[in-house]
């Protein structure tokens, strides 16, 4: 074992988990920044082909050793529902990517945050008290701000992102229910391979045969993705999510920096104040959903 490996696994598990989270973040703002770049000649449905194929191809040695059962579920319409939503978010998310500045479309896209109480009140029958209403309802008035409606720089693709942030929101939702009796590994595959599957047709339609760089950016695109969920995965298991889940929003450092640095976009005030507003009522409905659960875990009633 190298010094580096012994001196991680001496650290506080809060401490392990912050800095891989910190690794995600920066390898989902990486993989955005490679989606615009490869997006500037490709087809969106092109690239995400491409990158859950990538995705497919990395899973396949894991679930070759426990074949058939790595694929078997009884959820199976739940599979199928994930797979049509996440088809929505990525479609949507993307194409916001690729058209709007990296740090517009981040600050957009955490207003999942909002979209997963909804729907968890929804699905999952959960309470939710006034404070938690007001911080989302908050979240929205940031992301309003940020979507700038009736003013000259509003563009639909700011639409596209609030999209895939609702999107994105019903699979965190769907995920919650599946990970109860399905493993990571057999999510992740139903997901690739189910929207890889419907965007086939039309990728053929809209292919243009990538350059060797468009083919690297396009790998590279399923690596970043794979390697950051993973991450995610890992970053949650050694910490509290209390803790954590703040750290989610240095992605909108990250995707500032290399907005300014490689495409040379500034954010706006607008984008500045909106992304501001979303993150302190992303951050308060993430404290109140920690202490909500802490005292469901305190009740004896509960066990």
């Amino acid at each position: 074992m190298s010094k580096l490996a012994k001196a991680f696994n001496r650290l506080p598990d809060n401490t392990k988990g912050a800095l891989i989270l910190l690794l995600a973040a920066l390898g989902f703002s990486v993989m955005a920044m490679l989606i615009k770049l490869a997006g500037q000649r490709l087809h969106v449905t092109q690239i995400i082909v491409i990158r859950q194929l990538t995705i497919t191809v990395i899973l396949l040695p894991k679930l070759a050793r426990t074949f058939p059962q790595s694929l078997y579920s009884d959820r199976v319409g739940l599979h199928l529902t994930r797979i049509s939503v996440a088809l929505i978010a990525m479609m949507a998310g993307f194409t916001a990517v690729i058209n709007m500045p990296i740090a517009d479309a981040t600050a957009i896209g955490f207003a999942k945050s909002f979209f997963v109480t909804i729907f968890a009140i929804i699905i999952l029958r959960e309470t939710v008290g006034l404070r938690r209403w007001m911080a989302t309802l908050l979240g929205f008035v940031g992301v309003i701000i940020m979507l700038k409606p009736g003013g000259d720089s509003f563009t639909i693709y700011g639409v596209y992102a609030a999209i895939g942030a609702i999107a994105a929101g019903m699979v965190m939702v769907i995920i919650r229910l599946l990970s109860r009796t399905e493993a990571p590994s057999t999510i992740l595959t139903y997901q690739a391979v189910g929207v890889g599957l419907i965007l086939l047709f039309p990728a053929t339609l809209y292919w243009q045969t990538p350059t060797t760089t468009e083919w690297i950016l396009l790998i590279l695109i399923g690596f970043s993705g794979y390697l950051s969920q993973m991450a995610n995965i890992y970053a949650y298991k050694f910490g509290e999510a209390s803790l954590l889940a703040p750290l989610e929003y240095t992605r909108l450092i990250y995707a500032t920096i290399i907005g300014i640095i490689v495409f040379g976009n500034f954010p706006a005030i607008e984008t500045i104040i909106g992304a501001t507003i979303v993150v302190i009522a992303s951050a308060y409905t993430i404290h109140r959903e920690t202490r909500v659960k802490r005292k469901v875990g305190n009740n004896p009633a509960s066990h």
